[in-house]
């Protein structure tokens, strides 16, 4: 008993020294899976989400055994997409390269955890489906009121529609906040910014609220 004990304690450290230098060395590996015999042999690209996608930004691979991985040299975020041939049917994907070892699995609903930022993204992935689709439900429930002639009870869920797109997007903003300075977080933060410019025909250039579309004051 004594010496399985021991085995087992042995185990788990090495595990945990494994955990820690694949943390410390400061590396990304993205681990994935795609969903489907006829995606064998098919080519799996990881592509900048933002700026040019060039042959030396972009890698790929192609898919064997059902499996294919990435090792990204800069924290960013990026894309992952069958080629386009290919790729109906499966959820595009958004990752962050950051230390440590990324799970990706691409599917008809696609998931990336494993890393702090890419749980984090996760989480927002799941509130963001969530409420598109009750938005989507309510939206269509007020153009059918308004076709019925029933504008009052229209009135209502469109306000209800609003403030519950608002919490959303106060759900967005809070975790950019709690997340500021990383790439999730900058990701974020462009989502919803407080505000905006818009500009007059007369040359006036004026800052706009984004929750009310209303003129924010200047003080003078």
């Amino acid at each position: 008993m004594k010496k399985i004990l021991l085995c087992m304690t042995a185990v788990l450290a090495l595990t945990a020294l494994h955990s820690c230098q694949q943390q410390s060395d400061g590396r990304c590996r993205i681990e994935g899976t795609v969903n489907g015999e006829q995606y064998e042999g098919k080519r799996i690209f990881l592509v900048p989400f933002s700026g040019p996608a060039t042959a030396e930004t972009v890698d790929s691979m192609e898919i064997t055994d059902g499996k294919f991985h990435f090792e990204p040299d800069s924290m960013q975020m990026y894309k992952i997409l069958l080629d386009y041939h290919y790729r109906f049917g499966l959820q595009p994907l958004i990752v962050v390269g950051e230390p440590g070892v990324v799970r990706v699995s691409i599917d008809t609903i696609s998931h990336a955890v494993g890393t702090p930022q890419n749980d984090s993204l996760e989480q927002w992935k799941l509130r963001t489906e969530q409420h598109n689709h009750r938005l989507s439900l309510m939206r269509k429930t007020i153009a059918e009121l308004g076709r019925s002639g029933d504008t009052a009870q229209a009135s209502r869920l469109k306000q209800r529609a609003d403030s519950f797109h608002l919490a959303y997007k106060h759900y967005t903003r809070a975790m950019a906040k709690r997340m500021e300075g990383q790439v999730l977080g900058d990701f974020l933060k462009g989502l919803f910014p407080l505000t905006y410019k818009r500009k007059y025909p007369d040359g006036r250039v004026v800052t706009i609220n984004a929750d009310t579309n209303e003129e924010v004051k200047s003080e003078e």
